[in-house]
């Protein structure tokens, strides 16, 4: 896959840019963890939070490629798609974060985050990805529920 670029550059304030860079730093230090511990811990993270709409989450997602070249990498869809993650629940709201396939051409795994039913700036249709599961968002009134996992 070729590398994946914002529309246009994201404006950056300086506490934007060190939300940014600690959201990197935490991808990095999990991204490794096994899927069902991901998994866990991602759900933990978005516990708390509002469900994020799609600018909010297109935004976030902008401005991790602007900040991160690496995170342009065809390959770093998971580094990618869980600090999107970290970054909107900074700020207090949590997109669905989804593992699953390119059910197309390229056949591939890949992570990618959802917002208002919807798959967040990836380059293929939205019938291409089929999801293994999904870390939902998770506000406090649902809190006792214990569905915030979805599998396909």
């Amino acid at each position: 896959m070729s590398d994946i670029l914002p529309e246009a550059p994201a404006r950056i304030t300086f506490v934007d840019g060190l939300h940014i860079r600690t959201a990197l730093t935490g991808a990095q230090l999990i991204h490794g963890l096994s899927p069902v511990k991901l998994r866990r811990w991602l759900g933990r993270a978005a516990f708390g939070a509002r469900p994020a709409r799609y600018a909010e989450v297109k935004l976030a997602r902008d401005q991790i490629l602007t900040v991160s070249a690496f995170c342009r990498g065809g390959d770093a869809c998971l580094l990618r798609s869980i600090a999107v993650a970290l970054v909107c629940r900074q700020r207090g709201v949590w997109p669905t974060w989804a593992v699953g396939v390119l059910a197309v051409p390229p056949f591939a795994a890949h992570a990618w985050v959802e917002a208002d039913g919807h798959i967040v700036d990836e380059p293929m249709d939205e019938d291409d990805y089929k999801a293994f599961f999904k870390v939902l968002p998770r506000c406090r009134s649902a809190a006792r529920s214990t569905d915030h996992y979805a599998t396909s």
